[in-house]
């Protein structure tokens, strides 16, 4: 008998256990939210996959106003002519104005003038000589050489007068020319300054209605790509909803517990069985 229980393990005692013991969690969010996160998923999944269509970057071109100043800035020497004709003036009143335009136009007139009158005192001597009857004596010759020398101091007076007079006239003439000429030279440079002052103005104008054109252009293509990433953006608040919001879990538990096996239990039930039966007996 106790070989018996020796070989099945002392009886009616339980058995070893046939497999270690073990325990499974399955950790879920709550149903109504997993389905409304694995919809997310799938929306997000669609709009990735549709296309984006990025607006190109636009330069805005170069303004009506620029194109003007561009222009009139090719058309060099604006002023040249003007600046030309006030350097002619000047050369040619610093050469020295012709005097002769200058003389009195009825100088001849006076010196004609002058030597009839002093052929008139000459006819007056000899008439007086003859009279006299001293016609051609010391006291008439003496006479008519003092009306001579009258006459030519009379002529050398008017001429002398008369150039004075012209050169008088072709001095101021001068000056006049040298003014004309210095202003005509800053007239030339006045011009210049003004076209280059409204190439200026018109640049910087030209370069305000392009800036403005340009903002415009970046306005509509942030627009679009506004437009464009919508869907993500509302995508992502959907995400940040989620991700914010409660966390509701539900939690699936599986145990293994050790067991002894059948075959072991049903004999060591037995022996127990056969055993307290020869107890009773041997009393």
């Amino acid at each position: 008998m106790s070989f018996i229980s020796n070989i099945f393990g002392g009886g009616g005692g339980g058995a070893q256990p046939s497999t270690p013991a073990s325990q499974t969690s399955f950790v879920r969010e709550a149903p109504g939210i997993e389905e409304r996160k694995i919809e997310l998923m799938d929306i997000a999944r669609q709009v990735a996959q549709q296309p984006i269509s990025v607006p190109a970057v636009q330069v805005a071109p170069t303004s009506a106003l620029e194109q003007q100043g561009i222009t009139a800035a090719g058309q060099t020497g604006v002023g040249a002519p003007t600046l030309g004709a006030g350097i002619g003036q000047v050369l040619g009143a610093a050469a020295g104005p012709n005097i002769s335009q200058f003389y009195n136009p009825y100088q001849s007139y006076v010196i004609d003038e002058i030597n009839r009158q002093a052929q008139m005192g000459q006819n007056r001597l000899a008439a007086q000589a003859i009279g006299q009857g001293a016609f051609g004596g010391g006291r008439e010759g003496v006479q008519r050489a003092e009306a001579e020398k009258r006459r030519l101091e009379a002529i050398g007076a008017a001429q002398g007068t008369g150039f004075q007079t012209a050169l008088g006239a072709a001095q101021r003439q001068q000056q006049l020319g040298l003014q004309a000429g210095q202003q005509l030279g800053s007239l030339g440079l006045q011009q210049q300054q003004q076209a280059q002052a409204d190439i200026s103005q018109l640049m910087g104008a030209g370069g305000l209605q392009r800036q403005l054109a340009q903002q415009a252009l970046d306005a509509q293509r942030a627009t679009q790509l506004q437009q464009a990433y919508e869907p993500y953006q509302r995508v992502g608040f959907l995400s940040n909803i989620y991700a914010a919001g409660p966390k509701s879990q539900s939690q699936i538990e599986m145990a293994t517990a050790p067991q002894a096996a059948p075959l072991a239990q049903s004999i060591g039930t037995g022996l127990g069985a056969f055993q307290a039966f020869s107890g009773i007996g041997g009393a």
